[in-house]
Formats: C-alpha cells, structure tokens, sequence
C-alpha cells in the first residue's frame, strides 16, 4: 500500500482529489496534516509561486520517509523553481491541462517505485541546468559530475580494470606514491572504506 498526502492549493480540489484516488487501488490517503508519514506527497496547485516552493520545503524538512517524492499538478513552473523543487524530492510534474486522475495515480505509483515523470520541458531544464553546473562550476576545478578528479577517474578505472598501484603508475606515468595519494585522497574525502569500495563507488556514480 502507497500512502499518499494531498497538499492542495484550495480545499475543493483536494477533496476532489482525495474522492477520486482513494477508489485507486494500492493507494492509501493520509490525512493532510499527517503528510510528514506519506511515501508520495501530491501537491495540486493552480501556479506555483514562492508559497510553493516555501511549502515543498517544509514538506522535505518534515519528512520522516526518507523515499518521500513529490507529484506536483500544475499550471506553470519556472525553470529555476524547478531546479529547486527537486531539492525538496520533486519527482514528478503534470501540467494541469494534461491531469487525469489516471495519470496522477500512475505517477504516484512510479514515484512510489523510485521513478519520475517529467513532461519533456522539464527534462530539457534539467539536463541544461546539469551541463551548466559541469562547464561553469565542475569543470573549471577539475572535477566530473561524481565530484571526482579526472586524474582520480583515470586511476580508479585502472583500478577496476584489475591493475595494481605499480602498473597504474606506470600506464599514467605517475610515481607509485603519488598514486597511493590519489587513491587514499579519493577514500578520504569520500568516505570510502577501501579501494574496492572506492571502485564501486566510481561505478555507481557513473564515474567509469
């Protein structure tokens, strides 16, 4: 059972809301003030505007789920509340003009699974807004989107491709200490217990 919250700009559509999904299978409706315990939080709201955002804000900070997502029905969105609102555990918007109670309650349920819906706009403001990050910010320290240094991902696909520190310092052309730093820096910072983990640190984050 998905418990959702219906967080709803003006009390006739919540009620709307909450009469038409608690007939939706699989779906259990908390009361309002109790949204702090839900697995998907549906916020219905005709613009989003600062009360918005201030309100998705006290929803994540409140949360004791730490899976708790957020299906937003809207009319309009700026690009930066956007960026913002995923902070707070957005992971799903519906313009307003294309929200059927159907599709609200499939994306609740892809929420609920750790998925997203997102209409193609805000797939476009996102992906601008990661390429941005990485040329005006990442790139400029040397860093990849994982936070690694190129030179940190050179010798941690070297360590995934099985080689030891000696062979890694002979393929990059590095002294076999500083090898060692690079690989103890990386675990350091990163709190990572080993250079095995550190390996499946690199691959989850897509870093290798």
């Amino acid at each position: 059972m998905i418990s959702i919250a219906i967080l709803a700009s003006d009390p006739v559509t919540g009620e709307g809301a909450a009469s038409c999904l608690q007939r939706q299978r699989g779906l259990g409706l908390l009361p309002q003030q109790e949204h702090e315990r839900a697995d998907v939080v549906l916020m219905l709201t005709v613009d989003v505007v600062e009360e918005t955002m201030r309100l998705m804000e006290a929803v994540a900070a409140r949360s004791v789920n730490p899976g708790m997502g957020i299906v937003l029905v809207t009319g309009s969105m700026a690009e930066s509340q956007v960026v913002r609102a995923v902070q707070f555990g957005l992971r799903s918007v519906i313009w307003r003009q294309d929200a059927g109670f159907d599709r609200i309650a499939k994306a609740i349920r892809s929420v609920a699974d750790g998925c997203g819906v997102l209409p193609a706009s805000v797939q476009g403001w996102l992906i601008n807004h990661i390429g941005a990050v990485h040329r005006d910010v990442l790139g400029p320290m040397g860093l990849t989107a994982s936070g690694l240094e190129a030179r940190e991902v050179d010798v941690l696909r070297l360590l995934a491709d099985g080689l030891d520190t000696t062979e890694i310092a002979q393929k990059l052309n590095y002294s076999e200490r500083t090898i060692k730093n690079i690989i103890s820096g990386v675990m350091n910072r990163l709190g990572l217990r080993n250079r095995t983990h550190a390996v499946a640190f690199a691959l989850r984050s897509g870093a290798v």
